[in-house]
This record gives C-alpha cells, structure tokens and sequence, in this order.
C-alpha cells in the first residue's frame, strides 16, 4: 500500500484547524500529523512530524505565514505549502507563490475540493485550474503594495522565457494556463511521460520550485 500522505494545519484558530484535521479524518491517503499556532511553531512542527504537505495560515500573530512560507521553502527536501486565505482581503498571496508555496485554498472551499488539492500538490501537479489561476493573478496583481512591480518584472521574466527551447516554451505557456500533465499532453500530442520530463527541465532552467512560479514568470512575462 502506498503510504498515506502527511499533512500539518497551521492556523490560530482553533476552530479551523478542528474542521481542517475533521475534514482529513475522513480519507485512508491523508493523515494530519500535526498542529501548529503561529508561524515560529512550524519549523519545530515540521522537524516533528515530518508532513509532506503543510496547510499556512496568511496572518497570524507572532510570526506570519509568508515568511513561515519562505523559512519551510528555503530548506532542502522541505514540505509542499498550500496557502490558506480569505482571498478578497489578502493582497499577499502572490508574493507566497513567489516565495515557493504551492498553491492556494481559500478557508471556505468545500472539504471534498480541499482533500483533492492536497493530493494533487502531494502528487506534484498544479492545483490551480486555469478560472482560478486568472481570477487569482487579476486580484492580486491590481493590488498595491511593497516588492518589484510587474514592469519591473517583466524584462527578467522575458529573457528567462526566451532561454527556452520551441517545445519547452509550449509547455510553460500551458503550465500558465493551469493545465495538468495530461492535458497538455493532449493538447502538444505528447505523452505524460515526455510532459513531465519538459516541466523537470522547466524548473531547472527558469530556477524555480514548482509549477506555480513557472506560471507567475508566464504572467510576470505579459503571456498567461
């Protein structure tokens, strides 16, 4: 049998951390092993319960879970990081995919939706659908705040783009647009296989972690 997949909620609300370890009680492949108050928690949580995917809260008290994000994302093997928000009033969830999270839920996603994104970021592909990965750069990139703007961005992310290869500039595109594996290779008329072995070469190449920031370069770049 293949090992379940290790999960740690960090939130400091009670209540949401209970709905969250209720919500992964009732599956065979996923297991909360651990819980976690406030972003100087989670590196100790970590070390202790050695989860393949952690679930950040944005804003918590002591210390917040983007540079929670960053700290877990800067370590070699470290977990997945799946953002947690409220999404109309958190204007830093890009910067967290920039910084290496994995994705997004927003804390009132229904508990099937949250189980598949769990597995699918412990699995390696994207859980962003391409609505939500437009609905979430729009939001978020028209919001005002500290770091490099998209002009600013954007000649970086160009010439990194122009690095790549015909194929391997088609496949960034469509990972842009939020595609899983199979999708695109049913739609580049290639097999799973060749696919992920182009993303592999995509995220050594553009040095990024995951194929969330492949998709922020295609944005940062004027092309998703």
């Amino acid at each position: 049998m293949t090992a379940p997949v290790r999960v740690l909620v960090v939130d400091d609300d009670p209540l949401v951390r209970a709905a969250l370890t209720m919500v992964f009680g009732g599956t065979e492949d996923l297991v909360v092993v651990g819980e976690a108050t406030d972003g100087d928690e989670v590196a100790d949580a970590v070390e202790a319960g050695a989860p393949d995917v952690v679930l950040m809260d944005i804003r918590m008290p002591r210390l917040d879970g983007l540079s929670a994000t960053e700290r877990l994302r800067a370590r070699r093997g470290g977990p997945e990081v799946i953002v947690l928000t409220t999404f109309d009033g958190d204007a830093e969830v890009l910067r967290a995919l920039r910084v290496g999270a994995s994705g997004f839920l927003v804390k009132d996603t229904p508990p099937a939706a949250i189980v598949d994104a769990v597995r699918r970021v412990a699995g390696g592909e994207p859980m962003l659908s391409p609505t939500v990965t437009r609905q979430l750069m729009a939001h978020v990139s028209g919001q005002p705040g500290p770091g490099p703007t998209r002009d600013d961005r954007r000649s970086p992310a160009v010439a990194a783009l122009d690095r790549l290869s015909e194929r391997e500039h088609e496949v960034a595109l469509a990972v842009g647009r939020g595609l899983s594996n199979a999708q695109i290779g049913a739609e580049l008329f290639m097999s799973v296989a060749t696919v992920k072995a182009h993303v592999s070469r995509l995220l050594a190449k553009l040095d990024v972690d995951n194929r969330v920031q492949i998709a922020l370069l295609v944005h940062d770049a004027g092309l998703g």
